[in-house]
C-alpha cells in the first residue's frame, strides 16, 4: 500500500473540495433547517462523474478506484453529509451491486442512468422488525410464475422519494430462511408501490428518508438480481463496500469539525490570548488530529484492499467502527471548543455533531461492526 496519493487522486480530491466549498456550503444550513433535498447539487455531482465513480465507462461510469471514492466522500462530508450520503448509496450499494451481480440487460436498463446521474437509486433492506438483522425479512416476494408479487414495508430508506430505481430485499421461501431471500429491482411508479412520509431526523436532514410500502406489486422475473435465493449474499456483499463509504463520510464529518475548530481556536481570544495558546485546547486538537489521521488510514486501507481484489470485510468494518466513533468524539469536542458559539447553527459544528451520530447507526450499528470484526478475528 502506497501512502502517497497519485496525481489523479489528488485532482479528484481537489475537485470534490472545491465543489463542497462553492456549491454545497452556500445554503447548507438552510437545507438542514428545512429538510431540503440538495437536488441541484446532486445533479451537478452527477455531471462531475461522482454518481457512478467506480462503474466502468462501458456503463456510463467514471472508472475510478475506491480510494478516490473515499477521498470524495471525505471532502463532501466535511461540508454536507446529507449530500454525501446520496453519493454513498448510489455508488456503494446500488451501482456496485448492479455492475457486479446484475445481468447485461439490467446494466443497460438501470445501471447506465444511475452511473451517469440521470436518476438516483435506493437500497431497501431495513424493515420495522429487521434493521441490522437482515435475515428476518418480512417483506415477501411470492413466485407467481413469470413475476413476483411483492408485499411489505421498508423503513429508513435513504433517497426514499428522490430515487427512481430501488433494490428491494424480499423473502420468497421462508422455509429456506436467508437462502430464500431475493434482491429485486423495483421502479418508482409501479402499481401498488407507495412512498410514506419523510422522516423528521436529528441529522442528515437534507437527505430524504422514507418508509416504502408494497401492496401486490408485480415485479417481472427479469428484475431479480442473480439466481433464486441470492438476495442475502447480495445484500451482505454490497454492505461491505457500503461501509467504506460511510466510514469515509464519518471521517469527513470529523475532519470538517476539526478544521473549523483549528480556525476558531486561532481567531478566538480568551483570557487575553488566542484559544490556541491554551494547553487544554491544544490537547483537544492533538487528540482530534491523531484520531482523524488513524481513521483516514483505516478507510484508505479498506479501499486499497477492495481495489486490489483482496478480502476487505474486516478492514471495512474496522474503518466504519473507528471512523464513526471518531466522528462523534471529534464533533462533541468541536462544540466544546467553540463554547456558546458551537451551540448555534451559523458555526456549523452543531450540525456536524448531529450528522455524526447516524454514522454509528446505518450500514450496521457499531455493535454489528464489532460482531463482524470478532468473527474474522476468531476464525
Amino acid at each position: 500500500m502506497h501512502f502517497e496519493l497519485t496525481e489523479e487522486q489528488k485532482m479528484i480530491r481537489q475537485a470534490a473540495r472545491d465543489f463542497a466549498q462553492t456549491e454545497l456550503k452556500p445554503g447548507v444550513i438552510e437545507r438542514d433547517e428545512h429538510q431540503k433535498f440538495p437536488a441541484e447539487q446532486i445533479k451537478k455531482l452527477g455531471e462531475l462523474g461522482f454518481m457512478g465513480m467506480m462503474v466502468s465507462p462501458q456503463y456510463g461510469g467514471s472508472g475510478m478506484d475506491a480510494i478516490s471514492y473515499s477521498l470524495v466522500m471525505e471532502e463532501l462530508s466535511k461540508v454536507d453529509a446529507s449530500a454525501s450520503v446520496v453519493i454513498s448509496v448510489n455508488n456503494s450499494l446500488v451501482c456496485y451491486g448492479l455492475e457486479k451481480y446484475g445481468s447485461e440487460e439490467q446494466k443497460q436498463k438501470y445501471l447506465v442512468p444511475l452511473a451517469t446521474g440521470e436518476v438516483i437509486g435506493a437500497f431497501c433492506l431495513s424493515e420495522p422488525e429487521a434493521g441490522s438483522d437482515a435475515t428476518s425479512q418480512r417483506t415477501t416476494a411470492i413466485d407467481m410464475g413469470d413475476h413476483y408479487l411483492l408485499n411489505g414495508t421498508k423503513n429508513w430508506i435513504t433517497n426514499g422519494n428522490s430515487a427512481s430505481t430501488y433494490i428491494v430485499m424480499a423473502q420468497t421461501d421462508a422455509s429456506k430462511k436467508h437462502r430464500g431471500i431475493n434482491a429485486l429491482i423495483v421502479e418508482k411508479g409501479m402499481e401498488g408501490f407507495t412512498i410514506g412520509l419523510k422522516e423528521n431526523k436529528m441529522g442528515i436532514r437534507g437527505s430524504d428518508t422514507h418508509s416504502l410500502m408494497f401492496s401486490d406489486v408485480k415485479i417481472p422475473k427479469e428484475n431479480r438480481i442473480g439466481e433464486e435465493g441470492f438476495g442475502f449474499k447480495f445484500a451482505m456483499a454490497t454492505l461491505e463496500g457500503g461501509r467504506i463509504g460511510i466510514a469515509s463520510q464519518a471521517l469527513g464529518i470529523a475532519a470538517g469539525a476539526y478544521e473549523l475548530s483549528v480556525q476558531y481556536a486561532k481567531e478566538r481570544q480568551s483570557f487575553g490570548k488566542p484559544l490556541a495558546d491554551h494547553q487544554a485546547i491544544q490537547f483537544k486538537l492533538a487528540d482530534m488530529a491523531t484520531e482523524i489521521d488513524a481513521a483516514r488510514l483505516l478507510c484508505h486501507r479498506a479501499a486499497w484492499l477492495k481495489d486490489n481484489g483482496q478480502p476487505y470485510a474486516q478492514a471495512a468494518a474496522m474503518a466504519k467502527l473507528f471512523a464513526s466513533e471518531t466522528a462523534m468524539r471529534t464533533t462533541v469536542e468541536a462544540v466544546q471548543i467553540h463554547g456558546g458559539y458551537g451551540y448555534v447553527k451559523e458555526y456549523h459544528v452543531e450540525r456536524l455533531m448531529r450528522d455524526a451520530k447516524i454514522t454509528q447507526i446505518y450500514e450496521g450499528t457499531s455493535e454489528i461492526q464489532r460482531i463482524v470484526i470478532s468473527r474474522e478475528v476468531l476464525k
